[in-house]
This record gives C-alpha cells, structure tokens and sequence, in this order.
C-alpha cells in the first residue's frame, strides 16, 4: 500500500508570513496630495485658455449672488458629485472677479479724486490686500475652524478643502465690494463725506448691508456640505456685527470717511 506524503501545511489569514496592509490613512494622504496638486496644476493652465473658461456660467454665479445665493453654493455640492471636488475647477469666475474688481477699484479712486500714481496704489492694495490677502487669512480661519469643530464624524475621512473655503471668500467678497464700490458711490462725496448725523447713518448702513451679505454667505457656503454640523456658530458674527453698528450710530462715528482716510493716509505713506 502505497503512502501519500503529508501535505505541506496552509498558512492562515491570520499567518506571521502574510503581508501587511498598506496603512488606509497614509494611502489616502498620497492620493489628496496628488490629486489636489493635479487640480491646481490643471486651474493653473487654464487660467491662460480663456476659450476654455465658461463665462455665462461665471455672470449667472454673480447674479444670483444676490438674488439667491444658496442656488450657488448648491451648484458646488453637485460638482463634488460630477467631479469629486468642491472647489471651482473653472477660473472664469476669479477673472471675471479680478476685472470687476479693477473697474470698481478705478471708479471708487476716482471719486477720491486720487492722482495717477495712488490710483495705481490703491487698485493695487484692494487687489491684493483686501481682496487676496484678507481672504487667505479669513479662508484658514474658516478651513482650520470647519475641521477641527465642524466634522459630523471626526474618523470619517471627510475634510473641508482650503480651496473651497476661498472659493467660498471669493463668493462672499463679491456683493460685498458691488456694495461697497458700486451702490455706495453716489453717495459718498454728496451725503456721506459730510459731519453730518445721516451721513453716519447711511454710510454705517452700507457697511452693515455689505458685510452682512459676506458673513451670510460665507455660512451658506459651509451649511451646504453634508458633513458639517452646527454651522449656525457661524452666524454668531451678525450679533457683533449689529453691536458695533449702533455704537457706531449713536457716538455718530462715520465708518466710510474712516475707510475714505485711512486710504489715502495708506498711500500716502506707501512708496511703490
């Protein structure tokens, strides 16, 4: 009768000689660093196609910024759908912005009755000041508040992108500076430039009118991501917000002349 030989023995799952998994954490770290670097790579290039960018698409943005704000936001919730991303992929709307931002930039210099030389300063202090340089400030506050607060569930691999958080500044910035450089206009040197009682309250009103759009729309743009809880806490700036509005009304302290000096006192002391 013939023997068999034994078999050799199967290693189990649970074997010392298996392979270890690849760690799901440090995986995912290298797909988003690649993956974000690929987006901005791909916004870069595009930044230089203009007949790639869709510009009707870029105005109805900016339209219902002031119509129906949540109708945008809801848009970047469907890109993060079609796309994997909520952060714009398209640049039309930050050239747009940027030419807008020049034009009413220029006009509002203009009503200063600057020169030449601190027309060119002050186009480029709100470029990249009030606009570029506050906006990266206020989109890490929001990005670094969003995550380490805001998280439904803190082992979820969900995370606010620090592009969508500018994104969302950006959408914010923009009623804001129509507030402020388009609708205010004539009425700074009339009414507002002025000692007097109304011109505090109407100039004050713009500012209020203006940067409550921006802190509105900045918690729409965080109210929208499924994954974010207790987004309210984002509104609590309105009750400073009003506060400061009426101390600023009864001590007749006048918000836009305030602005209007310590521009041209800026510029004045700024060599290009």
């Amino acid at each position: 009768m013939m023997h068999m030989p034994p078999s050799p023995p199967t290693l189990s799952n649970t074997s010392t000689f298996s392979l270890p998994e690849p760690s799901p954490s440090r995986t995912r770290t290298c797909m988003d660093r690649y993956t974000a670097a690929a987006k901005r790579s791909k916004f870069i290039k595009r930044l230089f196609k203009l007949s790639h960018m869709d510009f009707q698409f870029a105005l109805w943005q900016m339209y219902f910024l002031f119509v129906s704000p949540q109708r945008v936001f809801r848009d970047f919730v469907y890109r993060k759908q079609t796309k994997n991303q909520f952060a714009r992929d398209d640049p039309a709307f930050l050239v747009l912005l940027s030419f807008f931002l020049l034009v009413s930039s220029v006009l509002y210099g203009l009503v200063m009755k600057l020169s030449f030389v601190l027309l060119i300063k002050f186009v480029i202090w709100v470029v990249f000041i009030d606009c570029i340089g506050v906006g990266v400030i206020i989109a890490s506050i929001y990005w670094f508040i969003s995550n380490k607060f805001l998280i439904k569930n803190s082992k979820s691999n969900a995370d606010v992108e620090w592009a969508y958080c500018f994104d969302v500044h950006l959408n914010a910035f923009f009623p804001l500076l129509t507030i402020l450089h388009i609708f205010q206009l004539p009425f700074l040197m009339t009414i507002i430039d002025h000692n007097w009682y109304i011109s505090a309250v109407i100039g004050n009103t713009f500012w209020l009118a203006a940067i409550s759009y921006y802190f509105y729309n900045l918690f729409l743009g965080f109210n929208v991501l499924p994954f974010l809880t207790n987004t309210k806490i984002l509104l609590y700036p309105f009750t400073i917000l009003i506060l400061v509005y009426l101390l600023t009304i009864g001590f007749n302290i006048n918000l836009s002349r305030l602005l209007m000096n310590a521009y041209e006192y800026r510029l004045l002391s700024w060599s290009l």
